[in-house]
């Protein structure tokens, strides 16, 4: 009854979203002057907020029209082409203009399912198109899939990878953030024991958990105070039958985002208390502040689905039993060896300040891969920074993002 309860006030709020959009233009109109008005200014600032305040779950577009690339005098033009669609993902790759495609090393970004679109990268993506050929996977919401489609739990994320992997072809590289750096490990064991052509050349982690019984956070002690039976009765719901995944179990995505804001509950108050001030004052560096914000809780509040069965195995596997450090992670029912890594350079890197996945849970990496040479692991961690500076942000574009760039070169000059 979660969705549907949810669903009911969603469409009583309807009605008046929809006045507060179509009357919002004519209350700021500077036409006859009204707009100026003290108890219109304020008026206008509420709609505003209150229509920010709204949960969609629409995938908002990466809209990266164009970037500097180094070495290149003007910016290069980006195109967003489709490579290949499955049931729960799109491969997306961003193809530059008048460039050939192999003067970059092509690297497959594993966005995480979190509920959240892979947009939520598109600060990540444009700062890697500088120096390589980006992918990245689009996941889908799990509303939008028919249930025809069948269950998406761990080994089917792991077999996406694998999938996308395979179709970008040998000498390609893999770069996971956050929740999908425990599949990515996983993926390039697979392919690295079975001597899988397109094995990546680098892996890189960023801020991931590859072993949570390492300072664990409150998201981690969260996972383990109640039994799995719990989560699943507790946080999934299905599908309303007006969506083409009826009747599919879900993790909704408006779920995870209350966990979120719940973490950070006093900021994001703030932060809507100053949007508001900053609108109703209408000064023109206010508004510019106004739209920073305004843009980041567009793409926040644009909510995913997840699959229930991804999101109960994850719990269970990666937060619960610790089955990947412990050696008993499974893919399609065979053990998963990170030991079989012996040619993929790999990369992890951590925020000092990550309070989702704290520091050393990720270097965790480097004790599992025993069949990597010492020359082949790097390790860096970021001063200062929380776990979304990690991949966005100053810091990652100053400071993280070379560290980044010179692995995966290093690694691409070595093929």
């Amino acid at each position: 009854m979660m969705y549907e309860a949810y669903q009911a006030q969603s469409d009583l709020l309807w009605p008046l979203r929809t006045f507060t959009k179509a009357a919002l233009p004519m209350l700021k109109d500077h036409t006859y002057g009204w707009s100026r008005l003290t108890p219109n200014r304020k008026l206008a600032a509420a709609w505003e907020v209150f229509g920010l305040s709204e949960i969609t779950h629409q995938r908002r577009p990466f809209a990266i029209d164009e970037v500097a690339v180094t070495g290149v005098d003007e910016p290069v033009a980006i195109t967003e082409e489709i490579t290949h669609v499955a049931s729960f993902a799109t491969l997306l790759h961003f193809r530059k203009a008048r460039l050939n495609d192999n003067r970059h090393p092509k690297v497959l970004i594993v966005a995480p399912m979190s509920g959240h679109f892979a947009t939520l990268l598109r600060e990540t993506v444009r700062t890697m198109l500088a120096d390589h050929d980006v992918y990245i996977t689009d996941w889908h919401n799990a509303r939008d899939v028919p249930l025809e489609h069948g269950k998406f739990g761990l080994d089917e994320y792991t077999e996406h990878i694998i999938e996308f992997l395979s179709i970008m072809g040998p000498g390609s590289h893999l770069m996971a953030i956050c929740q999908p750096c425990v599949s990515a490990l996983a993926a390039t064991a697979v392919m690295a024991e079975d001597h899988h052509p397109a094995t990546p050349a680098s892996l890189t982690l960023m801020a991931g958990p590859i072993d949570c019984r390492i300072s664990p956070t409150a998201v981690n002690q969260l996972a383990v105070t109640k039994p799995i039976e719990w989560f699943e009765s507790n946080l999934i719901g299905r599908v309303p039958l007006r969506y083409p995944g009826a009747g599919r179990r879900v993790y909704p995505g408006f779920v995870q985002l209350t966990a979120f804001m719940s973490m950070n509950k006093d900021r994001h108050i703030n932060s809507f208390k100053e949007l508001y001030q900053l609108l109703e004052k209408q000064e023109a560096e206010g508004l510019e502040k106004a739209e920073a914000t305004r843009t980041f809780y567009e793409e926040y509040f644009a909510v995913a689905d997840l699959p229930a069965e991804f999101y109960l195995e994850t719990v269970k596997a990666v937060f619960q039993d610790y089955a990947l450090p412990k050696g008993e992670l499974t893919y399609r029912d065979r053990i998963v060896k990170p030991s079989a890594i012996r040619r993929t350079a790999l990369l992890t890197v951590e925020g000092e300040r990550d309070d989702i996945c704290a520091v050393g849970q990720t270097l965790a990496a480097h004790d599992l891969c025993t069949g990597l040479r010492e020359y082949l692991k790097t390790h860096y961690v970021q001063p200062g920074v929380g776990h979304y500076g990690v991949f966005s942000g100053r810091r990652w574009n100053q400071n993280i993002y070379p560290v980044v760039r010179e692995s995966i070169h290093t690694a691409a000059a070595s093929l």
